[in-house]
């Protein structure tokens, strides 16, 4: 687990989060309050939520769109429309969490099911940090054999 991660505020802009996340090659990264009390991740799945079409994100929307051909610059337009918005209006907050805690092998399993990095929440909702695959594959190959 990184007990450091970085973090984003509620109010931060899509833009300025959006570069965060490109810069460091980030997935998602933990949103929280001032008290440090998680409230959700922005990630890039956000993103590129933004730029689709909303024909291929509504519910029931399209699955395929083979016949949309749109330029790198209309989805840049479409991004740049959004960029000043904060990024509470497309956090995911379904994210599932873990307990300090957890037993190890139920947050690998939970880290597996989820596909993302998975906050570490204590009990009075404060981000204790997160686990990322790189986490869990350092510790692994270093652990020795008992």
């Amino acid at each position: 687990m990184d007990p450091s991660p970085s973090t984003l505020r509620p109010t931060d802009v899509i833009g300025t989060a959006a570069r965060c996340i490109m810069d460091h090659r980030y997935r998602n990264l933990p949103v929280v309050d001032e008290e440090g009390h998680y409230l959700g991740v922005f990630g890039v799945n956000c993103l590129l939520r933004l730029v689709l079409p909303k024909a291929a994100v509504i519910e029931r929307g399209l699955t395929s769109m083979p016949f949309v051909r749109e330029t790198l610059g209309q989805l840049h337009a479409r991004f740049e429309e959004k960029a000043n918005q904060p990024i509470s209006v497309c956090m995911n907050t379904e994210i599932e969490t873990v307990r300090p805690d957890t037993p190890l092998v139920e947050a690998l399993l939970i880290l597996y099911q989820s596909r993302v990095s998975i906050p570490v929440v204590e009990e009075n909702g404060r981000l204790a940090g997160m686990i990322s695959y790189w986490d869990v594959g350092r510790k692994i190959l270093s652990a020795e054999v008992e």
